[in-house]
C-alpha cells in the first residue's frame, strides 16, 4: 500500500511538470499578429493584417478527421520536410476551415518569413501562399474542442452578430493554440470574417 502511494504521488508530480513546462513553451510560442478592434463580454473584432502560411486542403468533414492528417502533413513540412531540409517554429493558432465541400488546416509561419524565401515543400499537398488583410468577429472557449463545440460556438457567434447588426461572409472558422497533450489552460476560438469598415 505505502509502494502505491509512492508510485501514485510520483505519477502525480511528473504530470504537474510536465503540464506546467508545456504551458510555458506554449507561453513562448509566436502567435499571430492582430490588433483588438472592439472587445465586449462575449466577443472581439479584430484585424488581422497579410500573414504567409502553409495550407493543405482535404475531403473531411469533421474536426478529429481534419486535425489528424492536416497535421501531420504540415508538421512534416516544417520539422524538415522541405527543399533545404530546414526547421521551422511551430506557431499559433493552427487554422482549421471545416465544411462540406473542401476543408482546410493553415499554419501560420514566423514573422520573418515570406513566400519569397520559405523552402519548397517536399509534400506537394503544402501550399505556400499570403492571406489578405482582414477583421474578424472572433469568441473563444476553453477545454478541449469537438465538432460539437465548433457548431454550438459557430451558432452563437452567428447570433451575437445578428444581434449586433453586423454582417459577416464566409464559413467560420476555428483557431486551436495548444498542443493535444496540454491538459489545462487550453485556448480555441471561432472566427468568422466581417464588413467592419463598411459598417463602421
Amino acid at each position: 500500500m505505502k509502494t502505491f502511494i509512492i508510485i501514485t504521488t510520483i505519477g502525480i508530480l511528473l504530470v504537474v511538470l510536465f503540464q506546467s513546462y508545456t504551458i510555458m513553451s506554449s507561453n513562448k510560442t509566436e502567435e499571430q499578429k492582430y490588433t483588438v478592434i472592439l472587445k465586449e463580454k462575449d466577443f472581439e473584432i479584430r484585424f488581422y493584417p497579410s500573414a504567409t502560411i502553409a495550407t493543405i486542403t482535404s475531403d473531411a468533414k469533421t474536426y478529429k478527421d481534419l486535425s489528424g492528417s492536416g497535421f501531420r502533413q504540415l508538421a512534416g513540412y516544417i520539422f524538415g520536410g522541405n527543399e533545404t531540409n530546414t526547421s521551422i517554429s511551430m506557431t499559433a493558432p493552427v487554422h482549421m476551415d471545416i465544411n462540406d465541400s473542401v476543408s482546410s488546416m493553415s499554419f501560420v509561419m514566423p514573422s520573418g518569413y515570406t513566400e519569397e524565401n520559405l523552402p519548397k515543400p517536399n509534400n506537394s499537398n503544402v501550399i505556400i501562399q499570403k492571406t489578405q488583410d482582414e477583421y474578424v468577429a472572433v469568441i473563444r472557449f476553453d477545454g478541449f474542442a469537438s465538432d460539437k463545440d465548433l457548431n454550438f460556438y459557430s451558432e452563437k457567434l452567428h447570433g451575437i452578430l445578428t444581434e449586433k447588426g453586423l454582417t459577416s461572409y464566409g464559413n467560420t472558422r476555428f483557431l486551436g493554440y495548444n498542443p493535444p497533450f496540454q491538459l489545462v489552460n487550453r485556448r480555441n476560438e471561432i472566427i468568422v470574417s466581417v464588413n467592419w469598415e463598411e459598417q463602421n
